[in-house]
């Protein structure tokens, strides 16, 4: 029971988005003033051995 409250409160993207694309996508004017828009923040690691 516990697994299923975890999965509720996950963060999801439906099947076949292709995730790039649409969180890359940039609001509209109109969907700005009325607030109808989501912050995104990328996360990247920089795999390089610093050796």
């Amino acid at each position: 029971m516990l697994k299923k409250n975890k999965l509720k409160n996950e963060p999801t993207i439906a099947p076949g988005i292709d995730d790039y694309e649409e969180l890359n996508q940039k609001a509209s004017e109109e969907e700005v003033e009325k607030g109808e828009y989501t912050s995104v923040t990328t996360l990247s690691l920089d795999e390089a051995d610093p050796s």
